[in-house]
């Protein structure tokens, strides 16, 4: 049988460092390659404090674990593709009032898709990456799953459950069976000088998080003055642009009011926050779109699920029932507080993804 040859897309991170070590020890052919997704400045790029996952240090770190395990390693640019589906989203998605989870649209547009045009120019069979997730083959269903990572604190199937069967075929996850301390502990054994390397930031290309400043140079128009009103279209302030806002903040609106605060709601036609108490946050059901099913070919009835409104949400029991195509009703069993359009909200049956799509609406 002929060596499998695999593509391991190569932060520079200890993840995608020791996964590529990991499929060569298993007696792959491996590639490493660095996508090159953004422009930075000089100073930030030799900045360790403000290292990005894909700028010039992650790139340079990248060649060197591939000169240490003696594979070869090439640099990608999709600079263009990036852009176009993961940062004029994230820009757009703030203009309507909704808050965009940019490390999504980034595995489901760039990773997944547009590096595999790429990755099949090089003769691969496999594309790798360093996440924390892993696939299985059910006999029983003849589907690919996505199951959460081995170390559920670093698990990120939440951000995968966009992929098709098709992608989950070719994609290898080898860290998905390791905790992050035995990561390290295996990186140090490779002799990987990015043993200790810090984790890279959120998102990759708003330096040090401040997305206002990031905001305000592309899109203005998300910081045009409006009123702040409670449910019954009271005034009680004005504020500096609803890109400032989103569900569940409490600061940042200058009110004096005889209760807390909150941002309940964002109404970019008339570019209004709306505010109310702790207690108004509290909702049940939502509209999900653009909804991708892994586990299953589709949803006729309702189906119990436990499920994720963010990341760093806890899992909740919900009710997830059939809509027109590609969407769904979700009603969780109890009220989840802030649930936020733009974000996404996954379906999990114990470790296995069921599958995702993208909060549209919340009801009341």
């Amino acid at each position: 049988m002929s060596q499998k040859k695999v593509v391991v897309a190569m932060s520079g991170g200890v993840d995608s460092s020791v996964a590529a070590a990991l499929l060569k020890n298993q007696g792959y052919e491996v590639i490493g390659l660095t996508m090159k997704l953004f422009s930075l400045p000089a100073e930030v790029c030799l900045n360790e404090e403000l290292r990005s996952c894909c700028g010039f240090k992650a790139v340079e770190d990248a060649q060197q674990v591939c000169w240490q395990l003696g594979i070869p390693h090439f640099v990608v640019d999709l600079r263009e593709d990036f852009e176009k589906w993961v940062i004029e989203n994230f820009c757009q998605e703030y203009v309507q009032g909704r808050t965009p989870n940019p490390c999504i649209r980034c595995n489901e547009f760039i990773k997944f898709r547009r590096l595999w045009e790429k990755v099949k120019n090089l003769g691969a069979d496999f594309l790798a990456t360093g996440h924390h997730a892993r696939i299985e083959f059910d006999e029983k269903r003849g589907r690919f799953l996505l199951k959460k990572g081995r170390d559920i604190a670093k698990d990120q199937s939440y951000f995968l459950y966009p992929l098709t069967q098709e992608q989950l075929k070719r994609t290898l996850f080898p860290v998905g069976n390791y905790t992050k301390a035995q990561i390290r502990h295996l990186a140090s054994k490779f002799g990987l000088h990015v043993a200790d390397r810090a984790e890279s930031q959120e998102i990759c290309f708003v330096l040090d998080g401040d997305y206002i400043n990031f905001l305000k140079s592309r899109k203005p128009e998300a910081f045009r003055p409006g009123p702040i009103m409670d449910k019954t279209g009271r005034q009680l302030g004005e504020h500096q642009g609803i890109a400032h806002f989103t569900i569940g903040q409490r600061r940042g609106m200058k009110i004096s009011w005889k209760k807390p605060l909150y941002v309940i709601g964002l109404d970019p036609e008339r570019k209004a926050v709306i505010v109310g108490e702790e207690k108004e946050l509290l909702r049940k059901k939502l509209i999900a779109t653009k909804v991708n099913l892994i586990a299953l070919d589709k949803i006729d009835l309702p189906i119990t699920v436990k499920a994720k409104i963010r990341y760093k949400h806890e899992e909740a029991k919900a009710i997830v029932s059939p809509l027109e195509k590609d969407s769904v009703v979700v009603e969780f069993i109890e009220p989840q507080r802030a649930i936020t359009p733009g974000q996404s909200v996954v379906f999990y049956q114990k470790q296995i993804v069921l599958g995702g799509g993208i909060i549209d609406q919340v009801l009341d």
